[in-house]
């Protein structure tokens, strides 16, 4: 099982420079171009909606591209399963000479990389932020470019807390954030939704372990060996007992709505949305959903203190990274349609109106990413993107090791964290079978 470390690709954290059908699969949406001036136009795909949370918003500006350049390129939608794992969607398409043109993923870009198209050298690639390349390249071959940068943490509703008399930022150890629970049950609020869904528990939650186990790249690094190895006693390292700790701190203090099911998601945004929840364990993709909800709310993000000493490392800081890479296809795709996947690229990052797209707000049918490439004239202007802004500015940012994680790894973390959370299992089961997903 192979961990991915090429160069610095799973760097503590990086300096953002631009911050504050396929007939296998269920349908395919095709916009209407405006090429009908053009003698050929080029016809591409793209799979999936980049995040379901902002499909309507990602199909808009596929429909507004298509119908309004004049590159002569038509792109069309593949929609892709939510609770399907993505090599499981892309292979049969590749198997069947159907492979989408563009294409988005992480974990698994190491298993693509030899074939899709090189970046290098290309103007986008360019402008990426510096350290925001760095897990695509495989190799030596830039087999992506960032989409955008995200976070994760404690997301919390500023209204409820400051109901509670809860100060987000004066929360430094697992103590703390227990007190600040208390409060906010005391004012009459579930203080926390703590999501039961495994790709949550499975590459986020897990991720506060990995992340806080040293305070190194190095460090972390050698913890993933020695699990590969078969060597580390999870039970026995303090920073692992802590952070089950606060797993069993969220548990104890979640709102009964909180499952293990596919919908928990859609339940977790209207909690925390409407009130009815203080906290919610999350990412910053969900902003778009909580304003659409409450568009006049204010929504926060605060570390997860996975400890009961201030000061020690990873209290203070949110987990920062790349979510996925944009992939082209060069294998299946002729160059031309290689070139049109590019210039689609290029309209979303570098002109107005795809930026517009890009990482305008929500409520105005922008997507709200936080832009990693220079040149970029549109920001978002939320609560959330501002803390975040804050804590990248403040070098309290923490690594994604998540991004290191072999493919497949995460669904095996996922459904043994579902299951301690369940409390099918206890501490010494888990530890047993987080320990031995690196080893089968």
């Amino acid at each position: 099982m192979a961990v991915i470390r090429n160069r610095k690709a799973v760097a503590a954290g990086f300096t953002l420079t631009a911050v504050v059908a396929a007939t296998m699969l269920a349908g395919c949406t095709t916009g209407s171009s405006s090429s009908a001036a053009c003698e050929k136009t080029t016809d591409i795909s793209w799979l999936g909606t980049i995040k379901v949370e902002i499909q309507d918003q990602f199909t808009a500006a596929i429909d507004e591209y298509n119908a309004t350049n004049t590159d002569c390129v038509n792109v069309s939608i593949i929609e892709s399963p939510q609770d399907q794992p993505f090599l499981q969607t892309v292979t049969p398409m590749y198997e069947a000479g159907k492979a989408p043109t563009i294409m988005t993923a992480l974990q698994e870009i190491p298993d693509l990389a030899d074939k899709v198209m090189d970046w290098t050298g290309q103007p986008l690639a360019e402008l990426a932020a510096d350290g925001t390349l760095d897990v695509a390249n495989i190799d030596g071959k830039q087999a992506g470019i960032p989409i955008t940068a995200e976070a994760f943490g404690l997301l919390y509703n500023k209204a409820v807390l400051d109901a509670a008399g809860v100060d987000p930022d004066a929360i430094a150890t697992r103590s703390d954030l227990e007190d600040a629970f208390a409060a906010v049950a005391d004012s009459g609020v579930a203080p926390v939704h703590f999501s039961g869904l495994w790709w949550s528990l499975g590459a986020h939650f897990t991720n506060i372990y990995h992340t806080d186990a040293a305070d190194t790249v190095e460090g972390r690094l050698a913890i993933l060996d020695e699990l590969k190895a078969g060597d580390k006693d999870l039970l026995s390292d303090p920073v692992f007992t802590n952070w089950l700790d606060t797993f069993d701190l969220l548990k104890a203090n979640s709102i009964d709505t909180a499952t293990i099911a596919d919908t928990d998601y859609d339940l977790g945004v209207e909690n925390l949305a409407v009130g009815d929840a203080g906290f919610w364990f999350m990412g910053n993709w969900a902003e778009p959903n909580l304003l659409t909800t409450t568009p006049d709310g204010d929504f926060g993000i605060m570390p997860v203190p996975a400890s009961d000493k201030a000061g020690d490392y990873g209290n203070d800081s949110i987990s920062v990274g790349v979510p996925f890479y944009a992939m082209i296809d060069a294998e299946q795709a002729t160059q031309e349609q290689q070139d049109a996947a590019v210039k689609v690229l290029t309209w979303f990052l570098t002109t107005p109106e795809g930026q517009a797209f890009w990482s305008g707000p929500v409520e105005d049918g922008g997507m709200n990413f936080i832009p990693v490439y220079d040149g970029f004239t549109v920001q978002p202007s939320t609560f959330m993107a501002q803390k975040i802004a804050e804590y990248i500015a403040a070098g309290k940012t923490l690594q994604w090791v998540n991004s290191a994680y072999p493919s497949g790894l995460q669904e095996v973390y996922g459904a043994s964290a579902q299951k301690y959370y369940d409390g099918v299992i206890d501490r010494a089961t888990f530890a047993a079978e987080l320990e031995a997903a690196w080893v089968q």
